[in-house]
């Protein structure tokens, strides 16, 4: 263990998440105190066995838990005791029956900033996403400077909130003096921490492998590794040259039927049930009618996106894994966990 940072703390919020898992590893590894925030003292547990997977149990045995949640006000100021720096990856899931995304977004992300303005921390590193930075034109790279529009749709909701909850928070930030960064990562994959239990973008390769669709769609992401995104995280909270400033963090793009090829060519066995044809575009406009994950998609059907994050490469020395690797990472670990028939389909 690095022991560098020894006596300063980092507060990680959403520690069940999918990323706060692996930014706490990183962390500890680093030699940081480590405080998370869960809605409830009996996640406490489950959070320190998914992150002892990476980190060891004597480290993850050593994080701190205040309980909060982002549409109420209790527990958030005493949770920021004696913390240096803050790293806001709760964020609501897409598809989360009777939530309300874009509201708990945007309060949530007033509270989290609001308590680490008044507790006066070093900096706030914001987890926003790749979609709060669109161009509108596919010829054209996506960069920092970019800003995209909410749609204001309910088939968009999700990338609305990321939208507006990115802005709530500069706009708090320029209000309060906070120091703020913001992390906008692109379609998260790479191993999960913990049981596999809980859908995400890794629902993808699940699908995938678990045979559960007959043919793959016109559709491609950004796709960049989690642990990388993690990364990102923690060298934007300490670099003088991140205040105040907007990282993509983005790896290659890739087709649905690039994941599919390269999940049989690397794992033929595991990789039986992947499908080789292709979906017609029609049978997905017809879906987006009526299935709320095929209309949230129907934009991009066809579209190949560019995202340029050369600006976190240069100036924070941030390197990706190779995306191939990670794609087959997420595959192995979602076998490893049993986590082909956990969900119906």
């Amino acid at each position: 263990m690095d022991g560098t940072h020894a006596g300063e703390t980092v507060l990680v919020t959403g520690g069940t998440g999918y990323l706060a898992g692996w930014v706490m590893a990183g962390l500890l590894g680093r030699g940081y105190r480590v405080r998370t925030t869960v809605r409830s003292p009996g996640k406490a547990e489950q959070v320190r066995g998914a992150v002892s997977e990476q980190a060891g149990e004597a480290a993850a045995g050593a994080i701190e838990f205040a309980v909060a949640d982002l549409l109420t006000d209790d527990g958030w100021d005493s949770a920021y005791a004696a913390v240096d720096y803050v790293l806001h990856t709760a964020s609501p899931m897409p598809f989360n029956p009777g939530v309300d995304l874009i509201r708990t977004a945007r309060e949530g992300t007033r509270r989290v900033l609001g308590a680490a303005a008044r507790a006066g921390v070093k900096r706030a590193v914001l987890t926003s996403s790749g979609v709060a930075a669109g161009t509108g034109d596919p010829n054209t790279p996506a960069t920092e400077s970019a800003w995209t529009e909410p749609s204001g749709t309910p088939a968009r909701v999700y990338p609305d909130s990321k939208i507006l909850a990115e802005r709530e928070a500069w706009d708090l930030a320029a209000q309060t003096g906070l120091e703020l960064t913001a992390i906008l990562p692109t379609f998260m994959q790479g191993p999960m921490l913990g049981a596999a239990d809980r859908p995400g973008t890794v629902e993808i390769i699940r699908r995938l492998l678990a045979g559960a669709i007959p043919a793959v769609p016109n559709i491609g992401w950004n796709v960049v590794d989690v642990r990388d995104v993690a990364e990102l995280h923690i060298l934007a909270m300490t670099s003088p040259a991140a205040a105040g400033q907007r990282f993509l963090g983005s790896g290659s793009f890739l087709w649905y039927r690039d994941i599919a090829r390269i999940l049989r060519e690397n794992l033929p066995d595991e990789a039986a049930k992947v499908p080789t044809r292709r979906m017609p575009d029609v049978v997905i406009k017809l879906l987006a009618r009526v299935n709320p994950q095929m209309a949230m998609v129907r934009p991009d059907l066809g579209r190949k996106r560019l995202v340029d994050s050369s600006k976190a490469r240069t100036q924070l020395d941030w390197h990706t894994r190779p995306t191939d690797q990670t794609i087959i990472d997420t595959a192995t670990s979602l076998i490893a966990k049993n986590a082909l028939s956990r969900h119906r389909d």
